[in-house]
């Protein structure tokens, strides 16, 4: 068995420490709007969000990239590389998929091991070499081998939860019964409604980035020559930023690389969901 690395470590130990700073977040601002009450109803409001994007995680993101299934006979040198690389990994070899998208990019989804998908694009594998496309292959591994889907699913629906109970009150500050005197301050109903949402963004955000790190050290590993996923990455960074892609935006998080990197956004650092990807790409050469 391999050691986990200092970073590893790191990157796993930030990755609990903001899930729990989420979940209380979205838990204390149910507690200031209706006391104990709130906070069960905000509780209770994360599971059931939580629950419906983890098990529905595979379906969802497959339809929203037009991707379909890879059919017996077809594309046999990629399959057998999955397979490969499963047994590499230690996993059950997941479901393959292709999305008709000219922009070269993967994700992996699935709620488990046993439901995991891999899907790339036709852009992918016009790109690509066969040594780059196995190591974005086994990047991907490294994601459902770490149950990566289950994390950025908690955290994407705790930050939508937090997102909803935000808006609801300032419906609440706005449109509440009541006396004046009950009612919560409308300032501070309007700074929770503006910086919540912010917040769990950017906690979301941080939790993409250093679990990208992971799936980039654990693919590394996978396929045994870290440097053919380094490779990968650069070549998939230049075409992202010329090749559009039709993605819903909260699908965005599951791809290697950022489908909307390029886009001038103010404050980017702050909301992107990968790192950078030169520092991905030094840090595998160094292994």
């Amino acid at each position: 068995m391999r050691n986990i690395s200092k970073s590893g470590i790191t990157n796993n130990m930030k990755t609990v420490g903001l899930l729990g700073l989420l979940g209380g977040g979205m838990v204390a601002i149910g507690s200031a709007l209706g006391g104990s009450g709130g906070a069960t109803i905000a509780f209770v409001l994360a599971l059931v969000v939580v629950g419906g994007s983890y098990w529905f995680s595979d379906t969802l993101a497959v339809k929203a990239s037009g991707a379909k299934p890879v059919e017996s006979g077809q594309l046999e040198w990629l399959q057998h590389d999955l397979a490969e690389l499963s047994q590499r990994a230690g996993i059950p070899v997941p479901r393959l998929f292709i999305s008709p998208s000219p922009q070269p990019n993967a994700f992996a989804t699935g709620r488990n091991e046993r439901k995991a998908v891999v899907a790339v694009t036709v852009g992918l594998l016009e790109v690509l070499d066969r040594r780059e496309v196995r190591g974005v292959v086994a990047h991907e591994l490294g994601h459902i081998k770490h149950r990566d889907i289950l994390i950025g699913s908690v955290a994407a629906a705790i930050a939508t939860g937090i997102s909803y109970i935000a808006n609801m009150a300032m419906w609440f500050g706005a449109f509440g019964g009541g006396d004046d005197e009950d009612r919560p301050n409308p300032i501070a109903l309007l700074l929770l409604s503006i910086l919540a949402p912010i917040g769990a963004m950017i906690i979301q955000a941080t939790i993409s980035r250093a679990r990208e790190y992971e799936a980039d050290r654990a693919g590394g590993e996978i396929s045994g020559d870290p440097t053919a996923l380094a490779d990968a990455l650069a070549k998939i960074e230049t075409y992202v930023k010329r090749v559009p892609m039709a993605v819903n935006p909260a699908q965005a998080t599951a791809y290697i690389i950022n489908p909307f990197t390029g886009r001038q956004v103010r404050f980017a650092s702050l909301f992107q969901t990968h790192p950078p990807t030169a520092e991905r790409i030094a840090r595998l050469h160094a292994m």
